[in-house]
């Protein structure tokens, strides 16, 4: 086995017309989807909640769905029950998001 001595000497390992694919899973959240907006305070003492709701996918794509728009609205949330939950009334910033991403967003309630 040759023995390399730098990260560059190891590209002639790869062949020339190599192309690499990067699967960093947030390609399967973009599949576009007819989702729901809901408003929410109830059960909550009065502080406004937004329900994203009809996301069908596995655990991990609704997950790392909610976490995108955590970080995009910079609030907290949690995923129940096929439903992303996030803290605030940001659901002009999420709607906006979503239909970047390519959904198709339905507002409920408030």
């Amino acid at each position: 086995m040759k023995k390399f001595n730098s990260l560059d000497s190891l590209k002639s390992l790869i062949p020339e017309n190599y192309e690499f694919e990067v699967d960093n899973g947030i390609n399967k959240i973009f599949k576009k989807q007819m989702l729901e907006a809901h408003y929410s305070i109830k059960g909550r003492s009065g502080k406004p909640v937004i329900i994203i709701k009809g996301f069908n996918g596995t655990k991990s794509e609704i997950k790392d769905l909610a976490k995108l728009l955590k970080s995009y609205c910079g609030a907290g949330g949690s995923v129940k029950h096929d439903e992303i939950l996030i803290q605030g009334n940001h659901r002009e910033k999420i709607v906006s998001k979503l239909k970047e991403i390519g959904h198709s967003v339905k507002l409920v309630g408030g």
